[in-house]
């Protein structure tokens, strides 16, 4: 795997820790809490997205996909929490409140639990590498 520089890793530790204020300050409904969040989901994902695999571990590439997916659901996360300020899509009230209101909780979980699964597997799957080399 790449490696970030001290700049990039500076900017995927803020990016994670936006990403918790914004969805701490959400559940107190404060009213900037998307912005920090989005953009620290942004931040992060870029970062992540920067650090590439250039092996032929296929088991890598496959966490590597799964890592991606969670990215995808940190940024659907952050769009449905700007959605989740009002009803600015235009959505009929009962399906608003089924599909939107506050599900970005539903998509910060699954980004999580995705993330937590892919780091720590990709970790380990390193390592087994390093060790045959």
């Amino acid at each position: 795997m790449r490696q970030l520089n001290n700049t990039e890793s500076f900017i995927f530790l803020a990016g994670a820790v936006m990403m918790v204020v914004g969805s701490a300050a959400n559940i107190f409904l404060q009213g900037w809490a998307p912005y920090v969040f989005a953009m620290g989901a942004l931040a992060f994902v870029l970062m992540q997205l920067k650090q590439r695999y250039e092996g032929n571990n296929l088991t890598i590439r496959r966490l590597r996909g799964i890592m991606i997916a969670s990215d995808v659901c940190f940024l659907l996360a952050a769009l449905l929490m700007f959605a989740n300020q009002g009803n600015f899509i235009g959505l009929k009230w009962t399906y608003y409140v089924n599909y939107v209101h506050n599900n970005w909780v539903v998509a910060l979980l699954i980004a999580a639990v995705l993330q937590l699964y892919s780091t720590h597997r990709i970790s380990r799957e390193l390592d087994k590498e390093a060790k045959k080399l």
